[in-house]
Protein backbone atom coordinates (compact mmCIF):
# COMPACT_ATOMS: atom_id res chain seq x y z
CA UNK A 1 0.00 0.00 0.00
CA UNK A 2 1.61 3.04 -0.57
CA UNK A 3 0.12 6.81 0.26
CA UNK A 4 0.63 10.26 -0.97
CA UNK A 5 0.70 13.23 1.40
CA UNK A 6 1.60 10.49 4.17
CA UNK A 7 2.66 13.22 6.41
CA UNK A 8 -0.87 15.13 6.48
CA UNK A 9 -3.76 14.90 8.60
CA UNK A 10 -5.53 12.53 6.87
CA UNK A 11 -2.18 10.45 5.68
CA UNK A 12 -0.82 10.34 8.98
CA UNK A 13 -3.83 8.47 10.50
CA UNK A 14 -4.50 6.58 8.19
CA UNK A 15 -1.27 5.53 7.85
CA UNK A 16 -1.31 4.43 11.48
CA UNK A 17 -4.10 2.60 11.35
CA UNK A 18 -3.25 0.48 8.26
CA UNK A 19 0.43 -0.09 10.16
CA UNK A 20 -1.74 -1.13 13.09
CA UNK A 21 -3.35 -4.14 11.47
CA UNK A 22 -0.19 -5.67 9.94
CA UNK A 23 -0.08 -4.04 6.48
CA UNK A 24 3.33 -3.24 4.57
CA UNK A 25 3.05 0.67 4.16
CA UNK A 26 5.17 3.14 1.86
CA UNK A 27 4.55 7.07 2.49
CA UNK A 28 5.39 9.63 0.02
CA UNK A 29 6.46 12.60 1.39
CA UNK A 30 8.18 15.58 0.09
CA UNK A 31 10.36 16.62 3.48
CA UNK A 32 13.02 14.30 4.68
CA UNK A 33 11.88 15.57 8.58
CA UNK A 34 8.96 14.33 8.24
CA UNK A 35 10.29 10.13 8.06
CA UNK A 36 10.65 9.99 11.66
CA UNK A 37 7.14 10.73 12.09
CA UNK A 38 5.90 8.18 9.31
CA UNK A 39 8.70 5.36 11.12
CA UNK A 40 7.23 6.19 14.46
CA UNK A 41 3.32 5.09 12.79
CA UNK A 42 4.86 1.77 11.10
CA UNK A 43 5.03 3.16 7.79
CA UNK A 44 8.37 3.50 5.39
CA UNK A 45 8.92 6.85 4.17
CA UNK A 46 9.91 7.39 1.08
CA UNK A 47 10.72 11.14 -0.05
CA UNK A 48 9.63 11.74 -3.20
CA UNK A 49 8.63 15.69 -4.41
CA UNK A 50 4.97 14.83 -6.52
CA UNK A 51 5.17 18.85 -7.71
CA UNK A 52 8.63 17.83 -9.35
CA UNK A 53 8.46 14.20 -9.79
CA UNK A 54 8.24 11.73 -13.03
CA UNK A 55 5.89 9.43 -14.04
CA UNK A 56 8.45 6.84 -13.80
CA UNK A 57 9.91 7.86 -10.33
CA UNK A 58 6.47 7.79 -8.83
CA UNK A 59 5.74 4.25 -10.73
CA UNK A 60 9.12 3.12 -9.47
CA UNK A 61 7.70 3.51 -5.95
CA UNK A 62 4.33 1.84 -6.51
CA UNK A 63 5.73 -1.12 -8.04
CA UNK A 64 4.00 -4.09 -6.37
CA UNK A 65 1.81 -2.46 -4.30
CA UNK A 66 -2.15 -3.19 -3.97
CA UNK A 67 -3.43 -0.13 -3.97
CA UNK A 68 -2.57 3.45 -3.67
CA UNK A 69 -4.44 6.26 -1.67
CA UNK A 70 -3.99 10.55 -2.47
CA UNK A 71 -4.38 12.03 0.64
CA UNK A 72 -1.61 15.24 -0.64
CA UNK A 73 -3.11 18.82 -0.46
CA UNK A 74 -1.35 22.00 -0.96
CA UNK A 75 -2.54 22.61 2.77
CA UNK A 76 -3.40 26.13 4.42
CA UNK A 77 -1.25 29.28 3.53
CA UNK A 78 -1.07 27.94 0.08
CA UNK A 79 -1.77 29.95 -2.91
CA UNK A 80 -3.82 29.13 -5.82
CA UNK A 81 -1.14 28.35 -8.27
CA UNK A 82 0.03 25.42 -5.67
CA UNK A 83 -3.62 23.86 -5.52
CA UNK A 84 -2.99 23.19 -9.16
CA UNK A 85 0.36 21.92 -8.98
CA UNK A 86 -0.49 19.38 -5.36
CA UNK A 87 -4.49 19.18 -5.75
CA UNK A 88 -4.60 18.85 -9.16
CA UNK A 89 -1.20 17.45 -11.02
CA UNK A 90 0.20 15.84 -8.45
CA UNK A 91 -2.92 13.42 -7.89
CA UNK A 92 -2.84 12.85 -12.05
CA UNK A 93 0.52 11.94 -11.50
CA UNK A 94 0.26 9.31 -8.80
CA UNK A 95 -3.26 8.02 -11.12
CA UNK A 96 -0.93 7.83 -14.46
CA UNK A 97 2.15 6.06 -11.96
CA UNK A 98 -0.79 4.15 -11.22
CA UNK A 99 -1.58 2.51 -14.86
CA UNK A 100 2.13 2.27 -15.50
CA UNK A 101 2.73 0.42 -12.66
CA UNK A 102 -0.45 -1.48 -12.73
CA UNK A 103 -1.75 -1.10 -9.56
CA UNK A 104 -5.67 -0.96 -10.11
CA UNK A 105 -7.15 -0.04 -7.10
CA UNK A 106 -6.94 3.62 -6.10
CA UNK A 107 -8.29 5.95 -3.38
CA UNK A 108 -8.65 9.65 -4.29
CA UNK A 109 -9.31 12.26 -1.56
CA UNK A 110 -11.21 15.01 -2.80
CA UNK A 111 -14.01 17.83 -1.79
CA UNK A 112 -17.39 18.54 -1.13
CA UNK A 113 -18.56 21.48 -3.15
CA UNK A 114 -16.44 20.68 -5.91
CA UNK A 115 -19.94 20.58 -8.02
CA UNK A 116 -20.40 24.41 -6.98
CA UNK A 117 -17.27 25.65 -9.28
CA UNK A 118 -18.16 23.27 -12.65
CA UNK A 119 -19.14 25.62 -15.18
CA UNK A 120 -17.94 28.54 -13.17
CA UNK A 121 -20.47 28.45 -10.74
CA UNK A 122 -19.06 29.52 -7.46
CA UNK A 123 -20.49 31.87 -5.38
CA UNK A 124 -17.98 34.94 -5.15
CA UNK A 125 -18.34 34.53 -1.16
CA UNK A 126 -15.70 31.53 -1.55
CA UNK A 127 -12.41 33.54 -2.51
CA UNK A 128 -10.51 33.41 -5.01
CA UNK A 129 -7.87 30.58 -3.61
CA UNK A 130 -10.74 28.28 -2.43
CA UNK A 131 -12.03 28.39 -5.85
CA UNK A 132 -8.96 27.36 -7.26
CA UNK A 133 -8.54 24.40 -4.75
CA UNK A 134 -11.90 22.98 -5.41
CA UNK A 135 -11.14 23.67 -9.01
CA UNK A 136 -8.17 21.61 -8.57
CA UNK A 137 -10.03 18.71 -6.85
CA UNK A 138 -12.37 18.93 -9.82
CA UNK A 139 -10.04 18.39 -12.51
CA UNK A 140 -8.12 15.13 -10.60
CA UNK A 141 -11.67 13.77 -10.54
CA UNK A 142 -12.51 14.15 -13.77
CA UNK A 143 -9.21 12.81 -15.21
CA UNK A 144 -9.29 9.66 -12.80
CA UNK A 145 -12.63 9.10 -14.40
CA UNK A 146 -11.21 8.35 -17.63
CA UNK A 147 -8.56 5.81 -16.04
CA UNK A 148 -9.51 2.44 -16.25
CA UNK A 149 -8.09 2.21 -12.96
CA UNK A 150 -10.54 0.60 -9.71
CA UNK A 151 -11.41 4.21 -8.60
CA UNK A 152 -12.81 5.26 -5.39
CA UNK A 153 -13.10 9.50 -5.30
CA UNK A 154 -13.85 10.61 -1.60
CA UNK A 155 -15.51 13.83 -1.00
CA UNK A 156 -15.53 14.53 2.53
CA UNK A 157 -17.12 17.50 4.18
CA UNK A 158 -15.43 20.33 6.40
CA UNK A 159 -12.24 18.57 8.14
CA UNK A 160 -11.86 18.73 11.92
CA UNK A 161 -9.16 17.53 14.77
CA UNK A 162 -11.97 16.81 16.78
CA UNK A 163 -11.56 12.92 18.32
CA UNK A 164 -13.83 10.37 15.34
CA UNK A 165 -17.00 9.24 16.40
CA UNK A 166 -16.83 5.87 14.24
CA UNK A 167 -20.13 7.31 12.86
CA UNK A 168 -21.18 9.05 9.35
CA UNK A 169 -22.98 9.64 6.54
CA UNK A 170 -21.81 8.21 3.78
CA UNK A 171 -23.43 8.56 0.06
CA UNK A 172 -23.45 9.85 -3.38
CA UNK A 173 -25.07 13.44 -2.06
CA UNK A 174 -25.23 14.09 1.34
CA UNK A 175 -25.88 17.35 2.99
CA UNK A 176 -23.11 19.91 4.21
CA UNK A 177 -21.20 18.94 7.29
CA UNK A 178 -17.94 18.38 9.17
CA UNK A 179 -16.35 15.16 9.34
CA UNK A 180 -13.11 14.85 11.79
CA UNK A 181 -10.15 13.96 10.20
CA UNK A 182 -10.07 10.42 12.35
CA UNK A 183 -13.06 9.58 10.83
CA UNK A 184 -11.92 10.35 7.15
CA UNK A 185 -8.72 8.01 7.51
CA UNK A 186 -11.32 5.06 8.86
CA UNK A 187 -13.56 5.35 6.25
CA UNK A 188 -10.99 5.04 3.95
CA UNK A 189 -9.25 2.16 5.48
CA UNK A 190 -12.51 0.49 5.26
CA UNK A 191 -13.55 1.65 1.55
CA UNK A 192 -9.88 -0.24 1.00
CA UNK A 193 -11.33 -3.49 2.26
CA UNK A 194 -14.70 -3.08 -0.06
CA UNK A 195 -13.52 -3.59 -3.93
CA UNK A 196 -17.61 -3.13 -4.92
CA UNK A 197 -16.99 0.56 -4.25
CA UNK A 198 -14.59 1.04 -7.12
CA UNK A 199 -16.32 3.54 -9.87
CA UNK A 200 -18.21 5.43 -7.10
CA UNK A 201 -17.83 8.72 -6.17
CA UNK A 202 -18.85 9.24 -2.53
CA UNK A 203 -19.74 12.63 -0.13
CA UNK A 204 -18.40 12.26 3.65
CA UNK A 205 -19.83 14.06 6.92
CA UNK A 206 -20.55 12.91 10.02
CA UNK A 207 -24.02 11.17 10.99
CA UNK A 208 -25.32 8.11 13.00
CA UNK A 209 -24.14 5.06 11.14
CA UNK A 210 -21.67 2.66 11.99
CA UNK A 211 -18.27 3.14 9.45
CA UNK A 212 -18.80 -0.57 8.40
CA UNK A 213 -22.45 -0.29 7.85
CA UNK A 214 -21.99 3.11 5.66
CA UNK A 215 -19.62 1.48 3.67
CA UNK A 216 -21.75 -1.70 3.19
CA UNK A 217 -24.72 0.36 2.56
CA UNK A 218 -22.67 2.38 -0.28
CA UNK A 219 -21.43 -1.35 -1.84
CA UNK A 220 -25.57 -2.30 -2.98
CA UNK A 221 -25.67 1.02 -5.16
CA UNK A 222 -26.66 0.63 -8.55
Amino acid sequence: MVIAGAHGKVGLRLGRMLADRGDDLIGIVRNPEHGPDLRAHGVAPIVLDLEQATVEAVSDVLAGADAAVFAAGAGPGSGAARKDTVDRAAAVLLAEAAEQAGVRRILQVSSMGVEQVRDGAAPPEMGEVFVAYLKAKLAAEEDLRTRDLDRTILRPGGLTDAPGTGRVRLAPHVERGQVPREDVAAVLMALLEAPATAGLVLELTSGDTPIPDAVSAVTSLP
